[in-house]
């Protein structure tokens, strides 16, 4: 025979005492016999002392109030101990945040861009979850621990702050188990809405045809009357409204202001690549097996541009409110267009490295740009920028200056274009380049006595050994 137990939670009392009473009962050798009108008792604190439910009989927890068979009394004695053991195991399915990272000193905010893990997905530690865009850089959210994640708490566009909650992590093994329970009701619901709506629709339909007005003969509509200089615009169906990036709204903010402040003015040349081109055809076998990286037109720019920015130091100054600040370090910064944007890492101390040292950072600024993983102190600074738009097919156009630096050199394609060398018309590869200053504080001679360092190196490298 089972019996059923029932619980009486004791507002008095502990369980130390009850422990003493059942222990001096037991001293004194008398044996405690279970009537049929005595309950069953069960401490609310549980049996931490006892090695299963017979020992909590003998002790004076329980009283049994009907007959009770012995497997029945077992199961109990199983599921409670069970229950006992899970109330102080390990800390697993236990529900941790996932927040937003410290996003550098000069962010105070970012714009939740998307999720990359949907509720009820298994994460690992330090596990990307979701991104965060601020006006510089992408930066990852990541999962402080392993588990499943339960649910979000922010939403897709909000805009987020460090230490702002945007996960709920159940944490441990467990947390499949506790992660899915909640996502059984929604799927059921919505399995019945189904059904629902196809019992509704017979009615519905029967419904409409009782209720069907009579037609009445269609009057003939006359199109309304347009002037003759209205324009006609496209119908709104075929345009699409989005949000703008904060990437964008900030490289916007930036060149706006880089027109509002500057006294803008580019002047242009033209350069013979043949030397330099004939430089890589040359070396390029032997460049890569030494230093392991390709030998590009970017880097003999660059080096040409430190000779350039050494010979004009004014190029490499700013103004700062009525003073100048003439900077005795060079770090080139060089745009890279992304799909998210323009962004600008900079190149340090440029002037003490060499054509490999030089590429290889060209190679691995360019995929962290691509890859969104730049960090903010990779972009931050930059004397002087090198735009390079030939990449993309550009012949000519006139760069604008990043803020705060003083001027911008521009590069595009490489076209051949027939030339007079010495007397005689050939055809040469030939690049536009042009350099953007800020004529507050560069005046024209400078800026193309630049330019024509600039040509005069990259049409004959050998200058740069000479120093000439």
């Amino acid at each position: 025979m089972s019996s059923v137990l029932r619980r009486v939670i004791a507002h008095r009392g502990s369980s130390s005492s009850i422990l003493r009473n059942s222990s001096r009962s037991s001293r004194t050798g008398s044996k405690r016999v279970f009537s049929a009108t005595d309950e069953i008792w069960i401490h609310p604190n549980g049996f931490g002392c006892s090695r299963d439910f017979f020992h909590c009989l003998s002790s004076g927890y329980l009283a049994i109030s009907r007959p009770i068979s012995r497997d029945a009394v077992r199961l109990k004695s199983m599921a409670l101990q069970s229950r006992f053991i899970r109330q102080f195991s390990s800390d697993s399915g236990e529900l941790v945040d996932a927040v937003v990272p410290f996003m550098g000193e000069s962010v105070s905010d970012g714009t939740l861009a998307n999720f990359l893990k949907n509720p009820g997905d298994r994460v690992e530690v330090d596990e990307p979850i979701a991104q965060v865009e601020t006006d510089k850089v992408t930066i990852d959210i990541t999962s402080p621990e392993a588990g499943i994640i339960q649910k979000f708490v922010a939403k897709e566009g909000d805009t987020v702050e460090p230490g702002v909650k945007i996960a709920v992590i159940v944490k441990g093994v467990e947390a499949v188990a506790q992660a899915a329970a909640p996502e059984e009701v929604p799927e059921k619901t919505a399995a019945e809405k189904p059904s629902a709506a196809k019992k509704a629709e017979p009615k519905a339909e029967a419904a409409s045809v009782l209720q069907k007005p009579k037609s009445s003969p269609p009057s003939p509509s006359t199109p309304p009357k347009q002037s003759p200089t209205e324009p006609q615009l496209p119908p709104k169906d075929r345009e699409r409204r989005v949000p703008m990036p904060r990437l964008r709204k900030r490289v916007a903010t930036r060149l706006k202001d880089s027109q509002n402040t500057f006294a803008l003015l580019t002047t242009f040349n033209e350069v013979d690549m043949t030397n330099l081109m004939k430089l890589r055809t040359d070396y390029k076998d032997a460049f890569v097996e030494k230093h392991g990286v390709k030998l590009g037109f970017m880097s003999g720019f660059v080096k040409a541009a430190v000779s350039a920015l050494q010979q004009q130091p004014v190029v490499n100054a700013v103004i700062d409110g009525d003073d100048i600040i003439y900077r005795d370090y060079i770090d080139i910064s060089v745009a890279v267009g992304t799909p998210k944007g323009l962004v600008v890492p900079v190149i340090r101390n440029v002037d003490r490295m060499n054509f490999a040292e030089i590429d290889k950072e060209i190679n691995t600024l360019a995929k962290k740009a691509n890859d969104g993983s730049l960090s903010i102190d990779e972009m931050a600074g930059g004397t002087f920028t090198i735009s390079n738009g030939g990449v993309y097919g550009s012949l000519l156009s006139t760069p604008i200056i990043n803020p705060p630096q003083s001027a911008i050199l521009g590069m595009h394609s490489i076209m051949n274009r027939p030339m007079v060398v010495k007397g005689n018309i050939v055809a040469r590869p030939m690049m536009y380049i042009a350099l953007t200053y800020d004529h507050r504080l560069i005046d024209g001679r400078e800026a193309v006595y630049f330019l024509r360092r600039i040509k005069d190196v990259v049409e004959d490298p050998r200058r740069l050994l000479l120093d000439v």
